[in-house]
């Protein structure tokens, strides 16, 4: 089932509803409890996308992807971790806004979990059981701000540099897909989600050790090389079989830097 979060011409209030075959079903309740259809439906092509979801937490993992063609590193005792606030998340079509400071920007095409129910310490073959789904995400940083000590929080944590959409799949076969990107249509991005070195069962494994896990909450798998630095006027697309394409443009802040 694909859900999304959407506001459809004239009105500008957010509503929740499921996709199939181009119409949407609006719903009110809990996306992860009980929710009830409205009785209302539009088409797909009417409505504007948001994200499908303002994540309690997104929790990322870095350095998680071997090359199609390199020998595959073991899962590490410790997967890098980093944290992104909520006010970073926009949606499709969003545009992605550059910091208003010298230095590079660089996108990442990552899937996304959205964690279903609460989980702490939950073993790695039960890890399936708490996934409500899966989404598109695209882990926008900027190094210039990495701290000298490896932490990575504020490099990542600009407002739009969270992008995610544009549905919540729940019926995705994450082991059998390929993450890809484009930037202004030129394919950046095309490996398979088998490569990833620290597995999605594993990750929430690790995770939920140390952090308890709840409805609502967003893992960022990381990204296959090949990711590059974007620049105002360029767009981003960020693709996963099976899920959709999460596309967004790229423009300067209108913020100086002493404001």
């Amino acid at each position: 089932m694909k859900f999304i979060r959407f506001t459809i011409p004239g009105d500008t209030a957010v509503r929740s509803g499921t996709v199939e075959h181009s119409v949407i079903r609006e719903f009110t309740g809990d996306l992860f409890g009980r929710f009830d259809y409205t009785g209302r439906q539009y088409a797909l092509q009417d409505a504007r996308l948001l994200a499908p979801l303002l994540p309690r937490h997104i929790i990322g993992v870095g350095k998680n992807f071997a090359a199609d063609h390199a020998e595959k590193p073991p899962v590490p005792e410790l997967p890098v971790l980093f944290f992104k606030p909520q006010t970073s998340v926009i949606g499709p079509g969003e545009p992605i806004v550059l910091p208003p400071v010298p230095g590079s920007v660089k996108y990442e095409s990552e899937l996304a979990v959205v964690i279903g129910r609460t989980a702490r310490n939950i073993s790695a073959e039960d890890a399936a059981s708490v996934i409500f789904g899966f989404t598109v995400s695209n882990d926008v940083s900027a190094s210039s701000y990495y701290h000298s000590d490896g932490h990575w929080t504020i490099g990542k944590s600009f407002d739009t540099f969270c992008p995610l959409g544009p549905v919540i799949e729940t019926e995705f076969d994450y082991r059998n897909a390929r993450i890809q990107s484009e930037v202004n249509g030129v394919l950046k991005q095309n490996c398979a989600i088998e490569r990833m070195i620290t597995p999605i069962d594993q990750l929430i494994a690790y995770i939920s050790r140390f952090m308890t896990l709840s409805p609502g909450d967003v893992l960022l798998t990381g990204t296959p090389p090949g990711a590059v630095n974007i620049q105002q006027g360029d767009r981003v697309d960020c693709i996963i079989e099976g899920i959709g394409r999460l596309s967004n443009p790229v423009q300067a802040s209108q913020i100086s830097e002493t404001e």
